[in-house]
């Protein structure tokens, strides 16, 4: 027998007999009557159980969250409930059976359980009964059937690849598996799987796709823990308005299905990296607001304000951005605090104009009548008009006005959040200097295609000015996907590793997987991976990646309910060849 939906229940089954099962959601004795909100995965049914029913002492010991059986008629309640779908109608209890008895819970099963986040991780079986958190992951379930009818709908075929794969030297630290049967040898649980799709390309798929967990040894974020998902995808014989075109009907579709916000329209705004960052100073552009970043170095080209001319003459930059109508919207004060937040950013200081009548501000009284009639007109500045200015290298500047922009979006108010705003980043650069390291480094992703293929990197006295067809979706300032046209051509790849350090002889070694396969007919390809947990983060304007996900670690990384990381025993560790040392 198939049971019975509590949510399905209406005014029309009023008279029949039926029989449910859930959990005791809230129990109340009013005059002698016992009621009994009887929870289930779909909706709440109101049980009565009358002093004169010969289960009404079996009633009277149930508590919340003990669960039930219960069999009764469906009668119409006198007093109706317009909260919950069942409210027109109640079971008038003809049997009543207790399945099994709950101990005292350590947080109520209610929207606001007023417990810490470890707590309710360390009990996630009763943190899931929650009905806010029970329809974030009923909704993922959907999610996920949407994005893999869609797949199949378009051609792909679902492949699963290895869980325990090779370690790889590029990206974040990897988790390692320490093999018995291979003693001192190591399997790594994949960041992505990246090398296995493409292999799958060279093999004739030319379609690919799953739904694949991803693990990265790297400090938790509100939007990243350990273990992720992302819908993985790769395909052949295409060139990179394929594989976006792609991108954009899953987010556009996924979307508009799933969300009642404004989805950006087909095609997407598309914004090369370098005017991603001289615009709004982030390559995760928050699209919902204005605001841009302007370069105003030639207004103050031939300054007497000793701080600017300092700058211009070290061959740094002086950006703005402008709030519009805000001159009185900050206090003393804040500016103050606006100051120490773009310092926490490396920036050396704040500048700001207050534009009235009068022009005030930190700046107003030493530079000149000019530069100010200049600064108007470039900013199309008006009456109340507040311009906030940073000065110096040119990676600071961008970095600290862009969260600078988005900090006084945020204190004013100004992003819509019924949109979702989609763009796509493209044309990164294929290398990066990293100041820490004091060396080149890939910028994306080692196996993408530079433009102009092997080509790119005949001369490499000027690595920042090659490009590869490396993109990001990007949605309200988060990153949504990354992709790329890889890159086929051996010798090219292997170039492409030299210039940040690695000979051909250990590239090889640590790809020889790529490096054998491919010469084997390798067709041209490109993929991409849309990350699951964001998008429906996005869906569901949760804050955190843990109220997307059934059973998350905590922001340290513990699993509080399963107990890991766990201790070995010894008998484990001889067998895997190891020894803790302290």
């Amino acid at each position: 027998m198939e049971k019975i939906k509590n949510n399905s229940i209406t005014i029309k089954n009023v008279g029949e007999e039926i029989t449910v099962y859930g959990w005791a959601s809230k129990v109340r004795n009013l005059g002698g009557l016992i009621f009994i909100d009887l929870r289930d995965k779909y909706g709440i049914v109101q049980l009565v159980i009358r002093p004169e029913n010969e289960f009404y002492e079996v009633a009277n010991t149930i508590k919340n969250e003990y669960v039930l059986k219960a069999s009764g008629k469906v009668v119409e309640r006198e007093s109706k409930n317009t909260n919950i779908e069942t409210g027109e109608i109640e079971i008038e209890v003809s049997n009543l059976e207790v399945l099994n008895t709950c101990e005292e819970l350590p947080f109520m099963v209610v929207d606001d359980p007023k417990t810490s986040d470890d707590n309710r991780l360390k009990y996630r079986y009763i943190d899931i009964r929650r009905d806010k958190l029970k329809k974030n992951l009923m909704l993922r379930s959907d999610v996920l059937h949407f994005l893999r009818n869609k797949m199949y709908d378009n051609g792909f075929t679902e492949v699963q690849t290895p869980i325990l794969t090779a370690s790889s030297p590029e990206g974040a630290r990897d988790f390692v598996v320490p093999s018995r049967l291979f003693k001192g040898k190591f399997y790594a649980l994949p960041q992505a799987p990246q090398i296995y799709k493409e292999l799958l390309m060279v093999g004739g798929f030319e379609k690919y796709f799953q739904i694949a967990p991803c693990f990265r040894d790297e400090d938790a974020r509100a939007d990243r823990t350990l273990e992720f998902y992302q819908l993985d995808l790769e395909m052949s014989f295409i060139e990179e308005d394929d594989i976006l075109n792609v991108g954009e009907e899953i987010f556009y579709d996924t979307f508009t299905k799933f969300s009642n916000k404004k989805v950006s329209p087909r095609p997407f705004r598309r914004i090369a990296y370098k005017d991603a960052i001289d615009i709004y100073g982030s390559d995760k552009p928050d699209l919902r607001f204005e605001m841009e970043i302007n370069d105003i170095t030639n207004i103050f080209e031939n300054t007497d304000f000793t701080v600017f001319k300092n700058v211009i003459e070290n061959k740094g930059i002086i950006n703005a951005i402008v709030a519009k109508n805000a001159s009185d919207k900050y206090s003393r004060k804040q500016l103050d605090e606006l100051t120490e937040f773009v310092k926490s950013k490396k920036a050396s200081g704040l500048a700001y104009l207050k534009i009235n009548e009068e022009v005030t501000g930190s700046i107003a009284k030493v530079v000149s009548s000019d530069e100010i009639t200049k600064l108007k007109e470039q900013l199309k500045l008006e009456n109340n008009d507040l311009v906030f200015i940073v000065s110096g290298a040119r990676k600071i500047v961008k970095n600290a006005l862009g969260q600078l922009r988005l900090k006084v979006a945020n204190d004013l108010d100004l992003i819509d959040k019924d949109r979702l705003e989609l763009c796509i980043i493209n044309d990164f650069p294929m290398f990066e200097y990293d100041e820490q390291k004091e060396k080149w480094d890939f910028c994306h992703n080692p196996f993408s295609l530079p433009h102009d293929g092997i080509h790119a990197y005949e001369n490499t006295d000027d690595l920042e000015s090659i490009l590869a067809y490396q993109f990001d979706f990007v949605c309200n300032g988060n990153e949504m996907a990354s992709g790329a046209i890889r890159n086929h051509d051996l010798d090219s790849l292997a170039k492409g590793f030299e210039i940040v350090g690695y000979t051909r002889e250990e590239v090889e070694n640590r790809f020889k997987s790529i490096f054998t396969a491919f010469k084997y007919g390798c067709p041209p390809h490109g993929g991409m991976a849309p990350g699951i947990d964001r998008i429906l983060m996005l869906i569901q304007d949760e804050p955190n990646l843990r109220e997307v996900q059934a059973f998350p670690p905590s922001a340290s990384g513990a699993d509080l309910m399963m107990g890991s990381p766990s201790t070995l025993t010894e008998e484990q560790l001889e067998e895997l060849g190891i020894e803790i040392k302290e």
